[in-house]
C-alpha cells in the first residue's frame, strides 16, 4: 500500500523547520548510507545526531502520533527518529531497497523496516526534477507532494529519487516497525477501519458497526506483534 498523508505538519511548522534546515551544516549522505545505497547516493544528509534532526524530528513524531490516518495505516509499533536529507544541483538516488533491520538511536534496540516514509519540506514549485519513483505492483509510482505532505509505503519498495536540475529538495525520511509485519494484511485493516468509520459516520447507531468493529480488533489480535 502506498498513501498520501496531506497536512501532517502545519505550515507554520513547515516554516520553522525549513528555516532552520536552511542554516543547517549537511554532510555527504553517503556517509549514512549501507554497501549497496553508497553505490547510487549522491545528496546531502543532516547528522543523526544534529540538534536540528532532533528538534524537528520530534515534532514530527508529534504529529505523527496525533494522526489518525497514520494511526490507522501504519499501526506502529516504533518509529525510527526522522533524518533528513538535501537534493541539489543534480543530486540524484538511484535504484535500491532499505535495509531491513535499523538500530533506534541511543537504544540498541532493533527494529524492522515495514514501512518506509518521506516528509516533503519544499513545496513542487521549488525545484526541478527529485521525484520519488516507487516500483509498486501496479508499475512505478512518481511522488512530489507539497510540503508539509508525507508519502508511506512498503520497505519491502524498490525506489529511487531522480536528479534535481534546479533548486532544493528538503525532506525527512524514516521509517516504522508496524504491529503488523505483513503489508497484505495491514492493508486489508486499514481499508476495513476507514470502512467501519464510514459507516458509524453515516450510521452510528447501526449494529453492524459493532460488529465489524470486533472482527477488526479479532483480526488485530490474531495477526499483530507487540
Amino acid at each position: 500500500m502506498i498513501l498520501d498523508l496531506p497536512a501532517v505538519l502545519t505550515p507554520t511548522q513547515i516554516a520553522e523547520s525549513r528555516a532552520l534546515l536552511e542554516s543547517a551544516d549537511w554532510i555527504d549522505g553517503r556517509a549514512t548510507a549501507g554497501h549497496q545505497g553508497a553505490r547510487v547516493k549522491d545528496n546531502l544528509q543532516l547528522p543523526a545526531d544534529h540538534p536540528v534532526a532532533r528538534q524537528i524530528g520530534t515534532v514530527i513524531t508529534r504529529a505523527l502520533t496525533t494522526n489518525p490516518l497514520f494511526m490507522s495505516a501504519a499501526l506502529p509499533l516504533h518509529i525510527l527518529p526522522p533524518m533528513f536529507n538535501r537534493y541539489t544541483g543534480g543530486h540524484q538516488f538511484g535504484t535500491h531497497v532499505d535495509g531491513s533491520i535499523r538500530t533506534i538511536p541511543g537504544t540498541g534496540q532493533r527494529m524492522r523496516t515495514d514501512l518506509s516514509a518521506t516528509l516533503f519540506f519544499a513545496e513542487p514549485s521549488d525545484y526541478d526534477g527529485g521525484e520519488l519513483i516507487i516500483e509498486d505492483t501496479y508499475g512505478a509510482k512518481s511522488v512530489k507532494l507539497p510540503a508539509g505532505h508525507m508519502i508511506l509505503y512498503p520497505g519491502t519498495s524498490l525506489h529511487r529519487v531522480t536528479p534535481v536540475t534546479r533548486g532544493a529538495r528538503l525532506c525527512a525520511f524514516f521509517w516504522i516497525q508496524s504491529m503488523i509485519r505483513d503489508d497484505g494484511r495491514r492493508s486489508t485493516l486499514f481499508e476495513m477501519d476507514v470502512a467501519i468509520q464510514r459507516l458509524g459516520s453515516e450510521k452510528a447507531t447501526h449494529p453492524s458497526v459493532i460488529s465489524l468493529t470486533g472482527v477488526y480488533h479479532n483480526l488485530l489480535r490474531q495477526w499483530a506483534e507487540v
